[in-house]
């Protein structure tokens, strides 16, 4: 905890973020686990009329439309208690309770519902973890604070996949407790894993982590979301512009996962590349949002909001042209580099500009619009592919440049300061 101190990170924030990854290594094992349960012989009744494939899309894409709505309710009803910590903890426990539910699940019609579930619990946790960082944080080290929390949360989210499918082809696992010899599956194994890593976030959150002192309840009700900026310096709100920069990159960067097997297939490749180019994105995340976010404390937020929408704009459409399994890698990682120059600095951005006692349901804007476009993404490229392989791509980099404009014109810079990575004339 000296070095977190030392590097501007407050310990419960790095705690949090452990927490957090710790949590996400679990419930990320479910986006490799749910499709194998799915495919295999474990469940039984009616696929309603559709696909096994299409069930698979709408079981995974069922968090992202459950939790994204629900997050400006949940963030603003922890700004009026005055409490992030209980949300999370509750969040955790349906995280928990889900994960080990789909043991027993037998239909189609189970794992909706648990979705569903966690889809509540993802909306409980989201836009508290990060207003809990927020309210820990300071202006002179918000971006450092939520660069760091953003690095160790995707840690878990990639590490999770690559472990899960290895659990379970690893099964059925036989052990002895006692004089009873125990055999479960691969998919139980790996369902008690996500029960487990939610269970030590839990534990962590609970003993290590309080509510700050200084954070008061805010009881002016709910409101609303504000798009139009009321103090007539722009047209529209900030921090509802950074929402929809957000969804934009999150649409431009959920593209890839729908297209794995036409990918593979114009690109001559077996499944380990695709996982090296969806992972190359992750990787630039985890190195470069701690570093990033540091920065924008000291350089200022908005011209790494830019750059990235910028940068996002050429590093999506190649995608849509690319014919060689290690360029993609390389336009993944570039990717990766966008998105890092995006997220952070816009949350630390619009947490600046929250006013008092409402970090949650001012950063639930952000957190509810990358949810948004992260479930948005796959179908959208599910359909655009249609027209052409490129359709997608060219689709995912015109949203980055509207959000180039957007983000020039009606977002201003919080943090002062005399330096600049951009040219000032």
């Amino acid at each position: 905890m000296g070095i977190a101190k030392r590097l501007g990170i407050d310990p419960q924030v790095l705690t949090l973020a452990i927490a957090r990854m710790t949590e996400s290594i679990g419930n990320s094992f479910l986006i490799v686990v749910l499709p194998l349960f799915i495919g295999s012989d474990a469940l039984a009744g009616s696929t309603f009329g559709l696909t096994e494939v299409a069930v698979t899309g709408i079981v995974l894409s069922l968090f992202g439309f459950v939790n994204s709505p629900l997050q400006p309710f949940t963030g603003r009803l922890s700004d009026q208690t005055g409490r992030r910590k209980v949300f999370v903890l509750v969040g955790l426990v349906l995280i928990g309770v889900a994960s080990f539910s789909y043991s027993l699940a037998t239909t189609y019609w189970h794992l909706l519902g648990l979705r569903a579930v966690q889809g509540v619990a993802g909306a409980l946790i989201i836009p508290t973890t990060v207003a809990l960082v927020n309210d820990l944080a300071s202006s002179a080290n918000r971006g450092g604070n939520m660069g760091t929390y953003n690095t160790f949360r995707l840690a878990g989210f990639g590490a999770g996949p690559i472990a899960a499918g290895a659990m379970v082809a690893g099964g059925p696992y036989a052990f002895s407790l006692g004089s009873l010899d125990v055999a479960i599956s691969g998919f139980d194994a790996a369902f008690y894993f996500a029960t487990t890593t939610a269970t030590v976030s839990f534990v962590l959150v609970s003993a290590l982590i309080r509510d700050p002192d200084t954070v008061e309840a805010d009881d002016e009700g709910f409101g609303g979301i504000a798009v139009f900026d009321r103090s007539g310096r722009g047209v529209l709100d900030p921090v509802f512009t950074l929402g929809v920069a957000s969804f934009f990159m999150a649409v431009g960067i959920a593209l890839f996962a729908t297209l794995g097997d036409i990918i593979n297939a114009r690109l001559d490749q077996g499944p380990t590349l695709f996982g090296l180019e969806f992972a190359a994105f992750i990787l630039a995340q985890i190195f470069l949002q701690a570093p990033i976010g540091r920065a924008t404390d000291l350089y200022g937020r908005k011209q790494f909001i830019v750059l990235g929408l910028v940068l996002l704009v050429p590093t999506t459409f190649v995608q849509g042209v690319i014919l060689d399994p290690w360029l993609m890698i390389v336009a993944r990682f570039a990717q990766g580099v966008a998105g890092a120059l995006v997220f952070a600095p816009a949350l630390a951005l619009a947490g600046d500009l929250a006013p008092d006692g409402r970090s949650g349901s001012t950063l639930s804007v952000l957190t509810m619009a990358f949810g948004f476009g992260v479930a948005f993404g796959p179908l959208a490229s599910g359909f655009l592919v249609q027209l052409g392989f490129v359709v997608p791509f060219a689709f995912g980099a015109a949203l980055a440049a509207v959000g180039v404009v957007l983000v020039w014109t009606q977002v201003e810079e919080t943090v002062t300061t005399t330096r600049s990575i951009l040219p000032t004339d």
